[in-house]
């Protein structure tokens, strides 16, 4: 596959695993996570180092009637580079909250090409200031 249509994969991959969040398809959500997943992320309660730390976060959550309410969630100025079986994405991901301003946040995913398609192996997002 040439680098530019894998990074055009790497994009949509980005685009329906917000799309799967927005529509609560966790697994759809899910497909996008590789097993041995890192998870950055300001909010959250230090790293997650694997998909099933991930998973005991999420529970955690959603069953305390915290997970988040969203009207929309995009990657916008994005920037995919690909080297072989590794790929680097860069964006800036917008969430907007029903009557609230939106939040921006600075993303970096990493992906590794699987029999199953490009997989997020490390998220790192950084909540951004007003």
């Amino acid at each position: 596959m040439s680098e530019t249509t894998d990074a055009e994969a790497i994009s949509a991959g980005i685009d329906d695993m917000y799309d799967a969040f927005l529509s609560g398809d966790r697994a759809r959500f899910d497909a996008h996570l590789h097993a041995e997943v890192t998870v950055w992320e300001t909010h959250l309660p230090g790293p997650l180092r694997t998909r099933a730390e991930l998973d005991a976060y999420r529970e955690e959550r959603d069953s305390s009637g915290a997970r988040p309410v969203l009207d929309g969630l995009s990657a916008r100025d994005r920037r995919i580079d690909v080297w072989g079986d590794t790929g680097v994405a860069r964006y800036v991901l917008v969430a907007e909250p029903p009557g609230a301003p939106a939040e921006h946040s600075r993303v970096t995913d990493v992906l590794r090409r699987t029999g199953d398609g490009w997989l997020i192996v490390h998220h790192h997002s950084e909540l951004l200031g007003p």
